[in-house]
C-alpha cells in the first residue's frame, strides 16, 4: 500500500490556499442531494456537522451520549492557542508551527502543522462571533496565558472551563442545523461497523443503546471525530464511555492505524487514591502558569508541606529547565515528576506526588486574581480531596490523558478508505510524539470547521455515488459481524466482570507501556496482553441480553477492542528503537535523561495493516521530511 499523503508542492506558507483552490466544489443545489455520515459530536464532530449543514449538506450525526453537550470536550479546560500575537511578545503563525512541530519531537508532518497555525487565527474570530466568553484584559481585548512548550502567551481561555464553553459554542451550531432540518441527530447510539462498498466508506451500523436495536444508516461518506483511546489503560483523564471502537472497527475494515504507541501523560492530575477507582481528574496545564512544583530535597521527609522552609525544597523542573521552569512540555514534566518520585522523594500517602504551590502567586497577585483565573479547577481539587489549595499545596502525578495516535489520515483528512474522514484526536495528523498544551481544541476545531467542509467537498465531487440497496451483501454481512460479536459476549457466561478485566490490562498498559518502556517489558506485555484476553473470551460475564439497555454489554465491547488495541500498542512501540516526546525508551537516553531519538532510521509515520484475527499487522511508513523546521535535540533549558 503507497501512502500518498497528498501535501501540496511549493511554499508551505501557500499550501493551504493552494489546495483550496485546486479542489473541486459542489455547487449549492447538488450539496442538498448528498448525505453524509458524522460520527461524535464533540468539538471536532460538533463543529463539522454544523458546518457541512450549514453549507446545505444532508447530514446524520451520532453519539453515544444523550446530548452532544456530554461530549468529553468539555475536560480540556485551560485554553485554545492561537497565534493572534495580542500580548505582542513575538508571536506569529510560524513560531506556533515551529514550537508545535518541536514539541511533538519532529515526528509531525510538517504541512498539516502549518496549516494548523494559520487556521488558528481564524478559530477565534469564529468562536468570539458566537458569543464564547473568553476572559479578556481591562481595556476590552482578549486575555492571553502560558503553557507548557512556549515562550509567548497564546492561549486563550475562558477561567478553567474552556472546552466546555466552545463545546457549547459548537452544540448552539449544531442545534441551529437540527432546528433547521439539514441535520438530524442520533443521540444514545453507538457506532458499532463500518460499511465499506466497492472500496470506499458508505455508511455504518449502529446500536440504539436504549432499546438495543441494530440499524444501518447510508451515505456518501463518513467522518469519523471519536475522540482517543487513553481509556485502554482504565485509569486516565478521559471520560468513563471514551471508547475506540468507531476507529478499531474502521481499522479493521482496512483504515490504516497510525503512531498508536504515541500516548501522552499529562504531568497535572490528580493522583491515585484507592485500588478501586475509576478514573482520573485532571488540573489543567494552565495551573503551572501561577502554581511552582516542588519536591523535598530530603528522601523520606514526613513534614507537612507549609512546614518545609525553601531551602529544603526542590524545585526541580525550574532547576534543571531554567528557561521554560514550570511550562516545559507535558512529556518533559511528566518523566521528571516520576523520577523524582523513583528517587523516594515523592508525597502524599503514596510517594506518588509532587507539590503545585500557590503560596508565592497568591502573595504576590492576591488570592482575589488567583481564584478568577483558576477558581472552578480549586474548587475542584477540593471537592475531590477535601484539601483547601488556597492553603496547602495541590498534589499531583502525571495521569494517561490525550493520544496522538490514530487513523492515518492525508492533508485532506481521508483515511486509507475512501470516502472515510477522520477528524480531532481520531486521526494522528498533527501532533507527533507529543502534544503541546491548549492544542487539542486547536485541532478539533481547526478540522471541523475550516478542513473537512472543503476536503469533503472535493471527494464528494470527484467521484460517482450508486444509489445502494439494502439488500448489498456489505452492507448484511457487516450486520452479520455486529450480531455474531454480540451473541458471542453475551454467551460467554462467565464469573468475572468486564470492569475486573478492563482494569488488569490497564495495569499491564501502564506499567510497560507507559511513562516508560523497555524492550524486555514490551515482549512481556504483548505475551500478557494476549493471555489476558484469551482469559477475556472464556470468562467473562455479561448479564442481560441485547434487546433493551445494557451497560455491561456496552463495555464488554469496548473492553474487547481495547485488548487488540493495547497489543497493537505495544508492537508499535517495541518496533519504534528510540525515544521521542511521549514515547520514551530506557535503552534510548541522552546522558541528562531526555529521550533521544533516531532520526535516521525512525522518521516516519508508522501505520499499521489489519491482517485478520492472528495475524500480524503490516507495516508501512510515510516518510516525514522536515524543509523548515530541521531536527535537533530537544532543549527547554
Amino acid at each position: 500500500m503507497e501512502l500518498n499523503s497528498r501535501a501540496p508542492s511549493g511554499p508551505i506558507q501557500d499550501a493551504w490556499d493552494k489546495s483550496r483552490f485546486e479542489m473541486k466544489l459542489v455547487n449549492p443545489a447538488n450539496k442538498r442531494k448528498h448525505n453524509i455520515i458524522v460520527v461524535g459530536s464533540g468539538l471536532a464532530g460538533a463543529s463539522a456537522a454544523a458546518s457541512l449543514g450549514e453549507l446545505g449538506y444532508r447530514v446524520q450525526c451520532f453519539c453515544f451520549q444523550d446530548s452532544p453537550r456530554r461530549a468529553h470536550s468539555i475536560a480540556a479546560q485551560g485554553g485554545i492557542n492561537a497565534a493572534k500575537n495580542y500580548p505582542n511578545d513575538g508571536d506569529s503563525v510560524y513560531r506556533l508551527f515551529y514550537d508545535t512541530v518541536k514539541g511533538g519531537d519532529f515526528r509531525s508532518r510538517e504541512a498539516n502543522v502549518y496549516r494548523l497555525a494559520q487556521i488558528s487565527v481564524s478559530i477565534i474570530d469564529q468562536c468570539v462571533a458566537q458569543g464564547v466568553p473568553f476572559a479578556r484584559e481591562y481595556g476590552g481585548s482578549l486575555a492571553n496565558r502560558s503553557f507548557g512548550g512556549a515562550q509567548v502567551s497564546r492561549t486563550f481561555y475562558a477561567r478553567g472551563q474552556t472546552g466546555q464553553q466552545l463545546l457549547l459554542g459548537a452544540y448552539q451550531a449544531l442545534e441551529r442545523q437540527i432546528d433547521a432540518g439539514r441535520v438530524v441527530m442520533f443521540p444514545r447510539t453507538e457506532m458499532l461497523d463500518l460499511i465499506v462498498i466497492d472500496g470506499r466508506a458508505r455508511g455504518i451500523v449502529v446500536r440504539n443503546l436504549v432499546t438495543g436495536t441494530l440499524t444501518t444508516y447510508l451515505g456518501d461518506a463518513v467522518v469519523l471525530a471519536t475522540g482517543g483511546y487513553g481509556n485502554v489503560y482504565y485509569l486516565s483523564t478521559n471520560a468513563k464511555g471514551s471508547n475506540a471502537t468507531a476507529i478499531w472497527r474502521a481499522y479493521k475494515r482496512g483504515a490504516l492505524f497510525a503512531n498508536p504507541c504515541f500516548t501522552q501523560i499529562h504531568p497535572t492530575c490528580i493522583p491515585v487514591s484507592g485500588d478501586y477507582q475509576s478514573k482520573l481528574t485532571l488540573m489543567s496545564e494552565s495551573l503551572r502558569n501561577d502554581g511552582r512544583i516542588w519536591v523535598p530535597k530530603t528522601k523520606g521527609d514526613k513534614r507537612a508541606p507549609n512546614q518545609i522552609p525553601p531551602e529544603d525544597r526542590d524545585y526541580y523542573l525550574e532547576r534543571r529547565y531554567p528557561s521554560f521552569g514550570n511550562l516545559v512540555p507535558r512529556d518533559v514534566a511528566s518523566r521528571n515528576a516520576k523520577n523524582v518520585c523513583d528517587e523516594g522523594r515523592g508525597v502524599g500517602p503514596t510517594g506518588l506526588g509532587v507539590y503545585l504551590d500557590f503560596k508565592e502567586a497568591i502573595g504576590r497577585l492576591g488570592e482575589k486574581v488567583i481564584r478568577e483565573r483558576y477558581g472552578n479547577l480549586f474548587d475542584m481539587y477540593e471537592r475531590i480531596t477535601d484539601e483547601n489549595p488556597y492553603k496547602v499545596p495541590m498534589r499531583i502525578y502525571p495521569a494517561i490523558h490525550y493520544t496522538m495516535g490514530g487513523l492515518w489520515v492525508d492533508y485532506q483528512l481521508m483515511s486509507t478508505i475512501p470516502g472515510l474522514f477522520v477528524g480531532g484526536e481520531a486521526n494522528f495528523s498533527d501532533h507527533g510524539a507529543n502534544r503541546l498544551g491548549a492544542s487539542a481544541l486547536m485541532q478539533g476545531l481547526s478540522d471541523g470547521y475550516f478542513i473537512i467542509p472543503y476536503t469533503i467537498g472535493n471527494y464528494l465531487a470527484s467521484n460517482k455515488f450508486e444509489d445502494i440497496e439494502q439488500s448489498d451483501p456489505d452492507i448484511r454481512g457487516s450486520v452479520a459481524s455486529v450480531e455474531n460479536n454480540i451473541q458471542r459476549l453475551l454467551s460467554i457466561n462467565g464469573k468475572r466482570t468486564v470492569d475486573s478485566f478492563h482494569r488488569e490490562l490497564g495495569k499491564i498498559v501502564w506499567e510497560y507501556c507507559g511513562m516508560t518502556r523497555t524492550a524486555a517489558g514490551l515482549e512481556h506485555a504483548i505475551g500478557r496482553i494476549r493471555e489476558v484476553r484469551g482469559e477475556f473470551w472464556q470468562d467473562v460475564n455479561v448479564p442481560g441480553g441485547e434487546a433493551d439497555l445494557n451497560q455491561s454489554l456496552e463495555r464488554a465491547g469496548r473492553v474487547a477492542d481495547f485488548f487488540e488495541l493495547a497489543e497493537l500498542m505495544c508492537i508499535d512501540a517495541l518496533h519504534r528503537n528510540e525515544s521521542c516526546g511521549g514515547h520514551f525508551r530506557e535503552e534510548y537516553q541522552t546522558p541528562e535523561g531526555e529521550a533521544l531519538r533516531d532520526d535516521e532510521h525512525f522518521s516516519y509515520v508508522a501505520a499499521w495493516e489489519y491482517q485478520g484475527g492472528g495475524n500480524a499487522p503490516e507495516l508501512h511508513k510515510e516518510a516525514l521530511e522536515f524543509q523548515y523546521v530541521h531536527p535537533s535535540q530537544r532543549s527547554y533549558k
